[in-house]
Formats: structure tokens, C-alpha cells, sequence
């Protein structure tokens, strides 16, 4: 068996059970060569549809010409060639949409590859929510310059 424990770790970006948008966090990428996000959604609080929906938007940036992280202006909609396991990228970044009924909890990943240093994700709440969602979503950081990386138990 290989060991993939020494070669990631593991960020929290919302674990929570919402019914308006997140605060998205920007997420530095520095010192790793590989990213996966990972969506893990609880049972819908509402039937979702095209108009109640949930819609998973990602973006990334670059340091500033002065090394400084990105302020949120200097964020960009990532496109179809910074992600793997999506056959397509919406609007803003939209790497998943929930718009139909969600009766369980399911898993997503998607991998990112853009090469930019820095990540926002925004759970984008559209229509009314009256009941929360439950979401579980992380970032996974791989292939780190300097491994094994920590333990995290």
C-alpha cells in the first residue's frame, strides 16, 4: 500500500449548515504542488431547482507584484483547464450545482491545477432557503515541498 497521509493535508473551508452564502476565505497553496476540493452535502434543506439552488463557485489569484496576498478584487473565475473531474465550468467559476431534489448526503471532488498560489470558494445560495443545508467541504493539499507533512489527528 502506498502512503498518501504523509503527502497531503487537510483544510477546512465551510463545515456548517447554511441557508445564505459563506464568507469565502482566500486558501494558500504555497509549498504544494497539488489541490482537490472536496463538497460533502447533507440532505437538501429545501427541494433544490434552477431557481432554490446552490451553486459552488471557485476562484483563485496570484500574490500581488509585491508578494502580498490578493485582495478579493484580484480574484478570477477559474476556467474548465484549471479543474479536473468537471465536464464543464459556469459562470464565476461554477464547478457545482445543485438544482435538483438532494433526498441524501453525497460526496463531490474536484482537483484543481491552475497553478495560482491562492483559492476562494463561495457556497452561492440562490431562492429562498427557509431550512439549512448541511455542508462538510474541504481543501486537500498535495505533494507538499516539505513531507512528511503533520499529523492532523
Amino acid at each position: 500500500m502506498k502512503d498518501l497521509h504523509s503527502k497531503i493535508s487537510a483544510m477546512p473551508i465551510i463545515m456548517a449548515a447554511l441557508s445564505a452564502d459563506n464568507t469565502p476565505s482566500a486558501l494558500d497553496l504555497k509549498g504544494y504542488d497539488s489541490a482537490e476540493i472536496l463538497l460533502g452535502v447533507g440532505i437538501g434543506g429545501v427541494t433544490f431547482t434552477g431557481t432554490d439552488k446552490i451553486e459552488f463557485k471557485l476562484t483563485h489569484a496570484d500574490d500581488k507584484a509585491d508578494g502580498s496576498a490578493p485582495d478579493a478584487g484580484d480574484f478570477s473565475a477559474v476556467a474548465l483547464k484549471d479543474v479536473l473531474g468537471v465536464e464543464s465550468v459556469g459562470s464565476g467559476g461554477i464547478i457545482k450545482a445543485l438544482t435538483a431534489a438532494h433526498p441524501a448526503a453525497a460526496a463531490y471532488r474536484v482537483g484543481y491545477k491552475g497553478g495560482k498560489r491562492w483559492l476562494k470558494l463561495l457556497a452561492d445560495f440562490s431562492g429562498t432557503h427557509g431550512s439549512a443545508t448541511p455542508l462538510g467541504v474541504f481543501l486537500l493539499r498535495g505533494n507538499g515541498f516539505d513531507n512528511p507533512q503533520a499529523n492532523q489527528a
